[in-house]
């Protein structure tokens, strides 16, 4: 079955260009500019994540990428189709995972895929039920009512349900809330998995190392704007390195790489515009002069955090 979906989806993905493009992308409720201009491409069989306060625009741009909004201005393409006239081309071959699914409750889990497999105009190239709930672990909950599940579990059936045409480009929102650890790192297999076999992924997500794990490229988005776009790496790069340690008696320590000495909890911090090392001999070389040990001297390198964190101080 997988060997078949990975020849299946490189097949109708072989078309050149990205997967999901988006170009001055705004949209407006009434007076509220909810996106407020962005751009950014998704290249095929790429997962890129969009990050962001609650607020940020997230969800608003991936309804107008899915075609539930029309865009107010600025243009969206998914697999080189626009996904509000062209939604009825669009739609069989797209996943959605939402925030929030409605489900009866009182249909088992096996029931609820047949009824979402008998509302799919491509049915006929889903996987069967038993091979969709075993790729998400809820072969085990087939005969389970859905009201019984726990929160983890619906939004791993959210999940089956999404992939289950086989998606040429899946769209996931917030897709391991309420999850447990070990479902958490689970659900990450599965994604990696669909992005292995060619899946174009979309996600947003408050959980920042799913990101750090899973994203090949990431934006950080506040107030409804793009701030920082690239890689793990260079986003966190635009954090610089940090250095941390304690002082045995009073001293003035130096400017280091253009960043000041501050005083957090009884220890001196610096965070840097790059990388520590420099810094560090000059600290070192300060501390020498002035014969002084540096007691808990540490350095860390920036995180994905810091790189949140500093998007959302900046324009505050």
């Amino acid at each position: 079955m997988r060997t078949t979906q990975a020849a299946d989806t490189a097949e109708r993905g072989a078309v050149g260009g990205p997967a999901i493009e988006v170009a001055g992308l705004r949209q407006r409720y009434g007076s509220f500019e909810a996106v407020r201009g962005i751009s950014f491409e998704v290249p095929q069989g790429e997962l890129f994540a969009l990050l962001g306060t609650n607020g940020a625009g997230k969800t608003t741009t991936m309804e107008v990428l899915e075609g539930f909004t029309r865009a107010s201005d600025g243009m969206v393409r998914v697999l080189g189709l626009d996904p509000m006239k062209e939604r009825r081309a669009l739609r069989p071959r797209i996943g959605i995972m939402l925030q929030e699914a409605g489900f009866f409750g009182d249909l088992t889990v096996a029931e609820t895929v047949d009824v979402w497999r008998g509302m799919s105009a491509d049915a006929g190239r889903q996987p069967v039920k038993e091979d969709v709930l075993e790729l998400v672990g809820l072969a085990n909950k087939a005969r389970t009512r859905v009201r019984q599940l726990s929160g983890g579990q619906k939004r791993r059936l959210d999940l089956a349900l999404a992939v289950l045409s086989r998606p040429e480009v899946l769209f996931l929102d917030e897709p391991t809330t309420g999850m447990d650890p070990e479902a958490r790192q689970a659900t990450w297999e599965v994604i990696r998995g669909l992005k292995e076999r060619g899946t174009t992924v979309l996600l947003t997500t408050h959980y920042l190392e799913e990101a750090e794990r899973l994203a090949d490229r990431l934006a950080i988005m506040h107030e409804g704007v793009i701030h920082t776009y690239g890689t793990v790496d260079e986003v966190v790069a635009t954090t610089g390195d940090q250095i941390t340690f304690r002082l045995p008696r009073p001293a003035e320590p130096p400017f280091l790489d253009g960043a000041a000495p501050v005083s957090e909890r009884g220890h001196v911090v610096y965070t840097l515009r790059g990388e520590a090392h420099p810094a560090l001999r000059a600290l070192l070389a300060w501390a020498d002069e002035m014969e002084l040990t540096l007691e808990r001297l540490e350095v860390r390198r920036g995180t994905l955090e810091d790189a949140f964190l500093r998007v959302v101080e900046d324009k505050r």
